[in-house]
């Protein structure tokens, strides 16, 4: 779903942006090159710019570089924004985007690609992942999918199901929960809820997220964008 924030080119000679960190310093940081943070940079300002001329990506911007759509609203999109927003203050600095936008990197460790899975499946920012977080990603997908399911049935997945990506028309999320293609269940595969909370308390811990992945690392698959390199690349030329 970051695959808008990866494509196209600008090339401008403006001041630089607040927010602004050494290419230098960032690469130091990141998967990237330094010359892969400069060509970054113009992508920055780019979409930093699409609906507020300010040098920070707001949220409409972040929306729109995603749907094509500033009004289009998508829990997944409002946490990866959340998350992108270290600083918490509503917007994202070009050292933010840099930063975050490289845990996707193909070289970036499996470690920051577990612990940025789990604070985003982390609804409330408890240090856990619970069943009612579980519930409103299960509504937000089905949404998202334009599935229409019972509330029974809503039920069960939230009690028994977990789900690694769902793939619609125009996006893939990376999702909590084992997605397999069915004609007979809407693409869900059960994977229980139990077999990650090891403890039994009914939400699962970073520790208990980190084994969990680590038997199934399909669950961060889409954490790891394979063309982002080579996109950053043609922005070079």
């Amino acid at each position: 779903m970051l695959f808008w924030f990866v494509m196209g080119c600008y090339h401008s000679k403006k001041p630089k942006t607040q927010g602004y960190e050494d290419p230098t310093v960032l690469a130091a940081e990141t998967p990237f090159t330094v010359s892969e943070v400069e060509a970054l940079y113009e992508l920055f300002k780019k979409l930093s710019s699409s609906i507020i001329n300010d040098g920070l990506i707001h949220r409409e911007e972040f929306q729109l570089a995603l749907f094509r759509n500033r009004n289009m609203k998508n829990l997944f999109a409002d946490r990866i924004f959340d998350l992108f927003d270290v600083k918490r203050n509503g917007v994202i600095e070009f050292g933010e985007f840099v930063r975050s936008l490289g845990i996707f990197h193909p070289n970036a460790s499996i470690k920051d690609k577990i612990t940025f899975a789990f604070r985003l499946y982390d609804l409330r920012q408890t240090g856990f992942i619970e069943q009612e977080e579980l519930k409103e990603m299960v509504l937000a997908l089905l949404h998202e999918s334009e599935l229409t399911l019972s509330d029974d049935v809503i039920e069960t997945i939230v009690e028994k199901v977990f789900i690694t990506q769902c793939c619609t028309a125009s996006h893939t999320f990376p999702v909590l929960f084992r997605v397999k293609k069915s004609s007979s269940n809407s693409g869900l595969l059960l994977q229980t809820f139990n077999e990650a909370d090891t403890n039994g308390d009914g939400k699962i811990d970073q520790e208990e997220w980190r084994e969990f992945v680590m038997k199934y690392p399909s669950l961060i698959k889409n954490m790891t964008l394979p063309y982002l390199k080579y996109v950053v690349l043609s922005l070079l030329v």
